[in-house]
């Protein structure tokens, strides 16, 4: 017999044996298989390569190569009447969908091919069935493993196959327990669950109850594998001539046009898809809250103003003018225009009185209310400001129970770094409604930031200028193993509500969050300059999926 280490290193180097058929992958992943150190593996090697040996050279099944498949498509079908695809592919040993490609390529020249769709049902083995089809049933392996001696039946239920060899080897009373040993029934047994895989991985068949057997073992599964019935056209040719996709001024210069064939324009391909804009990941992560909004019962408030006053800014909010976030290190004031002159004069008079004297019960802040200070034009520091205008309106036609919110961008002379901006996003939500309270505030906390996905939630109390009582929204964050601060809240202050005409009954929730931080959480980005601002990368723009949160 051949030294097998010797033979097994020709056959790696060779591609094939001179002479004789190309082997299919199968017959490579076979001899892979194969230990050539051991004795039963110098016999499969033997009887490997005698199988390699045992090809017939024919036309049909000599070393194949893919190029220029279209061309040994038609010098075959120049042979015969016609062919189905997964046969042909499995009798010339290439992947089936490189047949597909090269039969699709000459289906571009008119006539030539006529082809119907066909599928056949084949038994592919699972990944199980290939385990076991390399290294055998695990019935044979316990049948070798105890060895003419017997094993312990506790040695055996530790190895891979133990369990489910045991149970099969007892089944086809291959082996019997005796006092916790196993020992052999018989002297010699046939691997036929091996030999039934090995056929079928390389086409053969097995009769029906094997089949049977072997899907009930889940070796096997049965798929339904699409092809074509590939038949000659009505201007069938074995010589195709080329065809230009494109007519270049050469060919016209020259007159070389005339002689050549073009390809017919497709008028249904799609062609490739133009570029086009991006969502920014703030844009994917608003539209996910807007929806949440809208699915309980909130509508939307314009937020077209950047630009607003300081009387909405900051007065009709009960927050007085001497107040710190009015200063010019926390605040962007326009110069051009500078102020604002139109105000509804009467709610503006009962805003500086409550300001400078008090009223509902407040005593007001005692100082001097100045006009000239209301009326300068500030970029607006919170969304809130919106909130007031849409209040007052909402006094003005006629209280009706509301729930309303906004998304939009806000500005603060914030210094910049890894995560403040001067410029950002304010999520606000407002519910206005008689005999309203602070519990019914949380629920609705607990309900909206569900559908975020956050469910373990805290308050803690807090000061706003126009909310008593206040409280800032905190949430467990998994990843940092703490609590953060994820909004702010308070039920509006009379002092803000009385003066617009609101009925003394009717209580108003605000609430409100960033947009950024979620959508940093969301996106893993860390320095929020990576996500908003002029030297964002556009490649985040690009690369960023849509935002589904988890509700």
């Amino acid at each position: 017999m051949s030294d097998p280490n010797r033979l097994n290193q020709i056959l790696q180097d060779q591609p094939y044996i001179e002479g004789f058929a190309q082997p299919s992958s199968v017959d490579f992943s076979t001899r892979a298989s194969i230990n050539p150190n051991d004795l039963k593996g110098r016999e499969h090697l033997e009887r490997w390569f005698h199988h390699l040996s045992s090809f017939e050279m024919t036309a049909d099944t000599s070393v194949r190569s893919t190029e220029n498949l279209p061309q040994q498509i038609l010098d075959f079908l120049g042979k015969s009447n016609e062919f189905n695809s997964i046969q042909l592919a499995q009798q010339w040993d290439i992947d089936h969908q490189k047949l597909i490609g090269a039969i699709k390529s000459l289906l571009a020249n008119e006539g030539v091919l006529a082809t119907k769709d066909v599928t056949e049902k084949r038994l592919e083995l699972t990944n199980e069935g290939v385990q076991f089809a390399n290294e055998g049933s695990p019935e044979f392996l316990v049948f070798e493993f105890i060895g003419a001696d017997g094993a312990a039946q506790a040695d055996i239920q530790k190895q891979p196959f133990g369990k489910i060899g045991m149970a099969k080897a007892m089944q086809f009373k291959w082996v019997s327990v005796d006092k916790g040993r196993v020992v052999r029934q018989t002297s010699d047994v046939a691997d036929t669950t091996r030999k039934q895989l090995e056929s079928l991985r390389i086409g053969g068949d097995v009769d029906e109850n094997g089949k049977k057997e072997l899907k009930k073992r889940k070796l096997i599964s049965e798929v339904n594998i699409k092809g074509l019935l590939v038949s000659k056209g009505d201007s069938f040719t074995t010589s195709l001539a080329k065809q230009e996709a494109d007519l270049t001024p050469e060919m016209i210069a020259s007159g070389s046009w005339k002689d050549k064939q073009f390809k017919k324009y497709n008028f249904e391909s799609l062609g490739v898809v133009p570029s086009s804009g991006h969502l920014h990941p703030l844009m994917k992560v608003r539209s996910e809250f807007r929806q949440i909004f809208f699915s309980m019962g909130f509508s939307e408030m314009a937020t077209n103003r950047y630009v607003e006053s300081s009387f909405w800014n900051f007065d009709a909010l009960f927050q007085p003018q001497q107040h710190p976030a009015r200063d010019a290190h926390d605040t962007f004031f326009v110069s051009d225009p500078a102020i604002s002159t139109t105000f509804p004069q009467d709610y503006l008079e009962r805003v500086k009185t409550v300001h400078s004297k008090g009223g509902y019960g407040s005593a007001g802040y005692n100082y001097d209310w100045k006009i000239e200070e209301a009326q300068k034009n500030v970029l607006r520091t919170h969304t809130t400001a919106v909130s007031a205008r849409q209040l007052y309106q909402l006094a003005q036609e006629g209280f009706r129970p509301s729930k309303l919110f906004s998304i939009d961008r806000v500005f603060r002379n914030e210094t910049l770094d890894a995560t403040h901006l001067a410029e950002f996003h304010q999520v606000e939500g407002v519910i206005a409604e008689k005999n309203l309270s602070l519990a019914h505030l949380i629920g609705v906390f607990t309900e909206f930031f569900k559908k975020l996905g956050i469910t373990n939630l805290r308050f803690k109390p807090t000061y706003n200028p126009y909310t008593e009582p206040s409280m800032e929204i905190f949430a467990y964050h998994q990843g940092l193993a703490k609590w953060v601060e994820i909004g702010n809240s308070g039920m509006f202050r009379p002092e803000m509500l009385l003066p617009m005409g609101l009925p003394a009954d009717v209580n108003v929730a605000g609430y409100g969050l960033s947009l950024e931080r979620p959508t940093m959480i969301k996106y893993g980005i860390n320095n929020i300059r990576d996500l908003f601002g002029s030297k964002i990368d556009l490649e985040v723009v690009y690369n960023t999926p849509i935002c589904r949160l988890d509700k």
